[in-house]
């Protein structure tokens, strides 16, 4: 006879069932932590870890040069140093004379140091020290179970942990402190002297909570700065597609209604040649065929970045005609401001005359911002091979008494868009007297430019 054994329909039986039972959150939490113990205080307790040099990007660090600025990286072991010397001195003193005084504050001394290259480790050699301290020193007087020598150093190792771990790891060995100091005193009580575990615990713990506070706020900036870090990345790259999404609409507006006006005039055209020749007829329905297939398709690409609620504007698009209206805008709004043109005046291509009045625009309204009172020009020049746009303005007359609306910070980043789109050169930046420039060129091919 076969004996079949059932198994468990799940891989996380209920209470009771195939006798397995839940373990309980009081069992867990303990499960829990003992494993953050063994985590912190066990696993790999003497690993290698070296007091990394301090970083020189301070106040005052900054300022260094040469030998001192390499020496002033090493400052965080020098003070270990100076805090090991003098637990060496403390533990000389009370360990007696002689000998016995010398192996006292080496005693002393080897934890603090050891916090350099194995801080964790440097926790366990101050607890097996503070015994064997008071094994060597017998006989002199002092308190329990730390002794001067010790108390200095567990006090000194303790800081020096928590600076290089997490505060986790400074509440386990405060506990583990505790829990020494408390079954020493109680149960190994053979040195005649009182207590000192109350005043190592409370000042530990003062010391310990000061260390774990350093920390949090330094992680809070860090977490800070990494966030702002981000937002700013963020909205830089939205404003970034938000101005490619309104050059694509005006490209889109632009280009749609030339392939428009194509495919019209290419139907209408065979009805103003009396008896056109069949050629010239499917000439004629080819060019449209091609110009309502690339409207289509213009459109289905092109269309995607519209907003569900964007409406085609009713008015055409501005051009370089209408800048005057512009200029008295803004002069309107309290910015003094010439214009100059240079050159012949002819009409662009509607793209090109759109992307420079928004960069005119733009600008001007960044002189509104962030340089008030000032005064500006606009340059405008058609050359054979294009157009150029200066626009520059003035320092703003008392700097100091006058506070610049906040703004975006992202208007130049527009700009560049428009003129990488366009394959033109842009540069912006401070004047020396204080101003503001941006200079723009925007090829435009001419007539007949690629004909073979």
């Amino acid at each position: 006879m076969t004996e079949t054994t059932q198994m468990p329909s799940s891989p996380h039986p209920q209470d009771g069932e195939f006798g397995v039972y839940k373990r309980s959150p009081e069992y867990r939490l303990a499960a829990d932590a003992l494993r953050g113990l063994r985590q912190d205080l066990i696993n790999d307790a003497f690993a290698y870890r070296p007091l990394p040099r301090m970083k020189l990007g301070g106040p005052f660090t900054r300022r260094l040069r040469g030998r001192m600025r390499e020496y002033a990286a090493y400052t965080p072991h020098t003070a270990v140093a100076l805090m090991g010397l003098m637990a060496f001195v403390v533990g000389w003193n009370s360990g007696g004379y002689g000998l016995t005084a010398l192996v006292t504050g080496v005693l002393c001394l080897v934890p603090v140091l050891a916090t350099l290259v194995r801080p964790v480790g440097a926790f366990w050699l101050s607890m097996a020290a503070t015994p064997v301290f008071a094994v060597f020193a017998r006989g002199t007087s002092g308190e329990w179970p730390w002794l001067p020598g010790p108390f200095v150093t567990h006090i000194f190792v303790l800081a020096l942990v928590a600076i290089r771990t997490r505060p986790r790891t400074a509440a386990w060995m405060w506990l583990v402190t505790a829990v020494y100091g408390s079954v020493v005193a109680t149960f190994f009580g053979w040195y005649d002297g009182s207590s000192n575990t109350g005043p190592m615990l409370v000042l530990s713990a003062l010391m310990l909570l000061v260390i774990a506070v350093r920390h949090i706020r330094r992680e809070a900036e860090q977490e800070v700065t990494a966030q702002l870090t981000v937002t700013e990345h963020e909205r830089s790259k939205r404003t970034l597609l938000e101005e490619r999404t309104t050059i694509a609409r005006e490209l889109h507006d632009v280009v749609a209604h030339h392939m428009s006006v194509v495919a019209i005039q290419a139907e209408a055209a065979p009805y103003r040649v009396e008896n056109p020749p069949p050629e010239l007829e499917r000439a004629f329905v080819t060019i449209r065929e091609n110009a309502v297939a690339a409207l289509t398709e213009l459109r289905r690409v092109l269309g995607v970045v519209r907003a569900e609620d964007y409406e085609a504007p009713d008015a055409p698009q501005p051009t370089l005609a209408e800048l005057d209206g512009l200029l008295a805008n803004v002069r309107d709004a309290g910015l003094s401001v010439d214009k100059t043109v240079t050159g012949a005046v002819r009409e662009l291509p509607q793209g090109v005359e759109l992307s420079a009045y928004r960069i005119v625009q733009e600008a001007l309204s960044n002189t509104l911002r962030h340089a008030p009172g000032a005064s500006a020009r606009v340059e405008v020049g058609y050359v054979l091979g294009g157009l150029g746009l200066r626009i520059v303005n003035d320092a703003p007359p008392n700097p100091s008494l006058i506070k610049p609306s906040p703004g975006a910070g992202h208007g130049v980043t527009g700009m560049r868009e428009r003129v990488s789109m366009l394959s033109g050169e842009m540069t912006a930046g401070a004047t020396d007297d204080g101003g503001y420039e941006v200079a723009v060129f925007l090829p435009v091919a001419r007539v007949g430019d690629g004909e073979s």
